[in-house]
């Protein structure tokens, strides 16, 4: 048994999303029927990241089990020759048979496009949202910084979400446009963001609310008005699904370390040797008393699961605040007891044990 990786485009105007849906017609479909009528076995697929009803992608990940006799990278031709015109693999190659798409770090790159004119461009119907008056570029790039970093992005997040907690990771946030003259239509502008992944409609929500700012609606603290409020009134609309794209997946080795540096928290967690050692560093600065739990709860999750079998804690803002026998989640707070380190990190935090409360 071998897993093959695919790289999925699509223009996802003609699908009920990506995601296998009972009597409607998907992506995940597609790729399946492809799947199985090239290999004449039963197959299951993983996308690595869903994406709604007329959402196109250039750069989706799928991968599927198989024993087919055929070199990997000929998959993406064999597949293409079962699939609609609408859905191409752009490239195949063989993973480890454990590799999950959704389970490695990565980064996502989105783009929304908007076609800013006071007539629709016909060519970008399917592809671009619309706006008939002209916009103020200029502060929607200023808008843009206040998203970058780590944020509870809850105000940017529609109703119906099943993530277990609302906080991400911008790493990267940009607006490009055909006409930059102040005061004329801009053309076709594109706002690409990059992540450590995103909520539900959020991407959409953001281009939404860079709208408002463009026309005049809000200003352009807009986003950190809202990252404060953590309001959804706060933001802007759910822009329309034709002008977003899922650009690229791209996957990134265990970090040595993360830091946060906002309003709310300030942290660094550094795993430096983490194959060796399976020791981790955590050193919370800053935390607002009710961010304090899901802090605690998504740090030392997120260590555990890239490897960390014992975290070290210190709190510099607040030491009281750890305290023996905690939970957060499925770890629990212990006394270090190590002469070596437990000067500088008095706590240590691992997997509490099956049965505890």
């Amino acid at each position: 048994m071998r897993r093959i990786r695919l790289i999925v485009s699509y223009d996802g105007t003609a699908y009920f999303g990506s995601q296998m849906q009972p009597e409607a017609v998907t992506v995940e479909q597609k790729l399946t029927e492809a799947v199985q009528g090239l290999t004449r076995a039963p197959a299951q697929l993983i996308l690595a990241s869903r994406t709604d009803t007329g959402v196109h992608a250039l750069g989706n990940v799928a991968v599927f089990d198989t024993e087919f006799p055929m070199s990997a990278e000929r998959f993406a031709t064999a597949l293409n020759a079962y699939l609609p015109p609408d859905i191409r693999i752009q490239a195949a190659d063989e993973v480890a048979l454990n590799w999950h798409p959704r389970k490695q770090h990565c980064e996502k790159t989105y783009e929304y496009r908007i076609w800013n004119g006071r007539i629709m461009n016909p060519l970008l119907r399917n592809s671009a949202a619309h706006c008939y008056v002209p916009l103020n570029l200029a502060a929607m790039r200023a808008a843009l910084p206040s998203l970058l970093g780590e944020h509870d992005f809850v105000a940017f997040c529609a109703s119906g979400s099943a993530a277990s907690h609302t906080v991400r990771r911008i790493f990267r946030a940009e607006l490009t446009a055909e006409c930059e003259e102040s005061g004329s239509f801009a053309g076709l502008i594109t706002f690409r963001i990059t992540g450590s992944g995103f909520l539900y409609h959020m991407v959409r929500i953001l281009a939404g609310t860079l709208l408002e700012i463009g026309s005049g609606k809000k200003d352009a603290a807009a986003f950190r008005k809202a990252l404060r409020s953590r309001a959804r009134r706060d933001t802007g609309p759910v822009a329309p699904a034709a002008g977003l794209i899922l650009r690229e997946i791209r996957y990134l080795p265990v970090p040595d370390r993360y830091v946060a540096d906002n309003e709310d928290w300030r942290y660094e967690l550094s795993q430096e040797n983490l194959a060796s050692t399976e020791v981790s560093r955590l050193t919370v600065e800053h935390c607002r008393p009710d961010d304090y739990a899901g802090l605690m709860t998504r740090l030392l999750h997120e260590s555990h699961r890239d490897g960390a079998r014992c975290i070290l804690l210190r709190d510099s803002e607040d030491s009281t605040r750890l305290v023996i026998g905690q939970r957060y989640g499925f770890y629990e707070i212990r006394e270090n007891t190590n002469p070596e380190n437990r000067n500088s990190f008095p706590y240590l935090a691992t997997e509490a044990e099956s049965g505890a409360t």
